[in-house]
């Protein structure tokens, strides 16, 4: 587990922007159930839970300017 600052990634961060804004938009189109607050807790509890305590533990780079 990390804690403190993520290392900033410029590739990744113009990919979620882009294509991932794009993919996001059609599985929500597709799917029903994409997308919708709490779905990770059923789906995968053991993720759910690393990513609720990753997201509590470290904060992006960005963040240091808001």
């Amino acid at each position: 587990m990390q804690f403190g600052m993520r290392k900033p990634s410029i590739k990744k961060s113009i990919s979620a922007r882009t294509k991932g804004k794009a993919k996001r938009a059609v599985k929500k189109a597709v799917i029903p159930g994409y997308g919708k607050k709490g779905t990770g807790w059923i789906k995968d509890p053991k993720k759910a839970v690393y990513n609720k305590v990753y997201s509590k533990t470290t904060f992006s780079f960005w963040d240091l300017f808001k």
